[in-house]
């Protein structure tokens, strides 16, 4: 019972610390400031016939940009899941859950997961630990999967956040072989991401090697999540650990000029703060870029309306930088000429 009642109390912990400011990287950004779009002064086309449609994992999304991955267990959690995927679902974007591993421990949470009523036709991401994934049977998962309606499941990488959360896992043994059981005997696509430190080439060409497809690298510069666990740290040997690794992390564009040429489909999360960001994770290669943090705040500030308002400006930023790119698709945008500044640059394999 008490593993049970911390679980809840993590979300709550999570969600409170996440919607303020001490939880930022000190002094690693994203190194999306390392990026510059060419103008295109002759874009030959009307604002209006550019398409930003996407498809991503069996939907067909608006525009590039994906709700990441936030919460749920709690009372505070659903009613947030529930006005985001609403949002989402208005929209035509998607949106990851939060770690259902409070649903599998408590059964009792799993409606706060649950927002299909809410957002029939958007995309929508299960999440599971791939900790919690080992331990589990192919046939349990497909079932969390099942009472969510998701379309892909999520399966998050976290040594770093884990290492220093108090009663945090320690044996991350077993971890390719829970991926390739899964990408197997799951009958929905499987989504490998980090949790705010990054994938490396390395490690994207083993989950490639399991048979993964999806990935979401889920970079450095935005929330540490090993600043979250500072915050929680219960005695002082946890604490300056979490402190002295709280800026750990492969910085999200880094991490997207790791992986190119893989052949993967990129979702881009950790660090993106608007529009811009998103344009520019697309043009080094992700197929969507997501953001967490930043939707919580505009919930927080203004309910669903906020949230709404705050990614109708995203959509909107991401349409007028593919005209002002000559971009009259995604996929131009992909391609469409950039510079990088040797920070950045310096991180091409």
């Amino acid at each position: 019972m008490a593993d049970r009642l911390d679980i809840s109390q993590r979300k709550k912990d999570h969600l409170a610390l996440c919607a303020g400011d001490n939880v930022n990287f000190r002094d690693k950004t994203s190194l999306f400031e390392q990026v510059e779009l060419v103008h295109c002064a002759l874009p030959e086309m009307h604002a209006d016939a550019v398409d930003s449609h996407i498809d991503l994992l069996g939907k067909r999304l608006a525009a590039p940009i994906i709700i990441s991955a936030m919460t749920g267990g709690t009372d505070e959690a659903a009613a947030i899941n529930q006005d985001l995927a609403r949002a989402a679902d208005q929209l035509g974007l998607g949106i990851g859950l939060g770690s259902q591993r409070a649903m599998f421990v408590r059964p009792s949470t799993t409606w706060t997961f649950k927002v299909r009523d809410q957002a029939p036709n958007v995309l929508l991401l299960g999440n599971l630990g791939l900790v919690q994934a080992r331990a589990m049977t192919t046939a349990q998962i497909a079932e969390l999967c099942r009472e969510t309606g998701s379309d892909a499941l999520c399966i998050h990488l976290n040594p770093a956040m884990e290492i220093v959360q108090p009663g945090g896992d320690r044996d991350f043994s077993g971890g390719l072989d829970t991926i390739r059981r899964l990408v197997q005997e799951l009958p929905i696509p499987i989504v490998v991401k980090e949790t705010g430190c990054g994938l490396s080439r390395a490690v994207a060409i083993q989950i490639q090697a399991c048979g993964v497809r999806h990935v979401d690298v889920s970079g450095s510069g935005g929330t540490s999540w090993v600043a979250v666990e500072a915050h929680r740290a219960v005695d002082e040997t946890e604490r300056q650990l979490a402190d002295e690794l709280w800026d750990w992390g492969i910085p999200t564009a880094a991490s997207l000029v790791q992986l190119q040429g893989l052949g993967l489909e990129i979702i881009a999360t950790g660090g993106l703060r608007s529009g811009t960001d998103v344009a520019k994770a697309i043009a080094l290669g992700a197929s969507a870029g997501g953001l967490a943090a930043p939707l919580l705040k505009a919930h927080r500030a203004g309910g669903f309306d906020g949230a709404l308002s705050f990614l109708q400006r995203l959509i909107h930023t991401v349409r007028s930088i593919m005209l002002l790119t000559g971009s009259p698709d995604v996929a131009a945008l992909q391609r469409c000429p950039r510079i990088l500044g040797p920070a950045l640059a310096r991180w091409v394999p």
